[in-house]
């Protein structure tokens, strides 16, 4: 068995354009004061790597055009659609008046664990990730419809925001795809 390493040209990846145009799973991404700009950057790329509708920047969180977000999204901040907000709360509230369910994903009382959840392919949903220490804002999981933890069973009791945008945004593309 062969298993040679693709060439950049043989993956036929489709171009920005042709990105914009494509079709896209119904879910938006929110940074509620991420301060890393590598994270933000790695979360660019997982969007568009799984086609999200767009990536809402909000408080501190750093935006484009930005070397270090450059640096971990390769481009990726161009294809894929964003928006700031100077706080999180009116993205949440304009999220929602265009039809989003929304969702915080962080450990919380009456959270529901990642692998429990059952998507409907026929709504929109947005899920929120926060700062790397303080988490996202309570008075934002206060705002939202509930809550989505990552189940854990190590000694540490938190993901890298990267990596959680990672396992959650691929657990919505698996069952928000068409």
């Amino acid at each position: 068995m062969q298993r040679r390493k693709l060439k950049i040209e043989e993956l036929n990846r489709i171009s920005v354009e042709e990105f914009r145009e494509a079709e896209k799973i119904p879910l938006a991404v929110v940074l509620d004061n991420v301060r890393s700009r590598h994270n933000i950057g790695s979360v660019f790329r997982t969007g568009d790597a799984f086609r999200i509708e767009e990536l809402l920047l909000c408080g501190i969180t750093g935006t484009p055009p930005d070397a270090e977000i450059h640096k971990t999204a390769l481009g990726a901040e161009d294809s894929v659609k964003w928006r700031y907000f100077g706080e999180s709360l009116p993205a949440l509230e304009a999220l929602k008046e265009e039809g989003y369910t929304v969702f915080s994903i962080e450990q919380a009382e009456n959270s529901i664990s990642l692998d429990t959840i059952e998507l409907d392919k026929g709504k929109k949903y947005a899920v929120i990730f926060g700062h790397e220490v303080h988490g996202v804002a309570q008075e934002v999981i206060d705002a939202s419809d509930g809550c989505i933890e990552i189940p854990q069973y190590g000694t540490k009791h938190s993901l890298n925001v990267s990596v959680t945008a990672g396992i959650v945004i691929w657990d919505f593309f698996q069952q928000l795809r068409g």
